[in-house]
């Protein structure tokens, strides 16, 4: 696919994206980097627009420029930020109760903390990107591993088998404590990415190291 075709493509896909609002969005593609630039109202959207991007074929890789704008009367101060989401992640089920700490400068939430699983690091930062005020959230949450090795490794490898988009010979999984490397080749930057979520879905994985080649 030539990068004109790449870039109207990727417009069209933000264009049908309902969580996100495309009309101040701007997308260029070189040799299959595509780089979003503009702005949006949410770092939600933000986020969104750049996953929407990198699962059509054809894109190789992702420059991510796009500013997070609010509109209203003032800025969210930050301690009022904080109190809202450290109120989100009390509310939040899928969190432990005081698993997660808070901290916010300038807009810009950290979270810290330990949970035991991904799916509990996800939710913690899921919980607060709509938030007013928030411009971007730094996950540093850590995943303690409560798993062996071999555990986590043979559950990746059944999930990788059981989709139907990858040819899981070709992936090598290799688990050194919660860290899980990813070796071979995929087709596609959407084959990629599938395998990814499918390392991430094993408990106990606190990083991922993607070596997978495409092509």
């Amino acid at each position: 696919m030539d990068d004109i075709t790449l870039r109207q493509s990727v417009l069209d896909k933000l264009e049908f994206e309902p969580s996100v609002d495309a009309a101040n969005i701007g997308v260029t593609a070189d040799n299959g980097i595509v780089t979003l630039t503009g702005h949006v109202s949410t770092c939600a959207e933000k986020e969104a627009a750049e996953r929407v991007a990198k699962r059509m074929k054809g894109v190789r890789g992702i420059a991510q420029e796009i500013e997070v704008r609010f509109f209203g009367a003032r800025k969210t101060d930050n301690d009022d930020i904080a109190r809202r989401v450290v109120k989100m992640l009390d509310w939040n089920v899928s969190i432990p109760k005081e698993a997660v700490q808070v901290g916010v400068r300038k807009g810009v939430v950290t979270l810290t903390g330990k949970v035991e699983w991904q799916y509990q690091k996800n939710a913690a930062a899921d919980a607060v990107r709509d938030l007013a005020g928030v411009i971007s959230v730094s996950n540093l949450v850590e995943v303690a591993p409560r798993v062996s090795a071999a555990d986590v490794k043979k559950r990746i490898e059944n999930a990788l088998e059981r989709n139907a988009e990858l040819e899981a010979k070709a992936i090598h999984v290799d688990v050194s404590g919660g860290k899980v490397t990813l070796k071979g080749r995929v087709k596609t930057w959407s084959e990629r990415y599938t395998a990814e979520r499918a390392a991430w879905s094993a408990p106990g994985v606190s990083t991922l190291d993607d070596q997978l080649s495409i092509g």
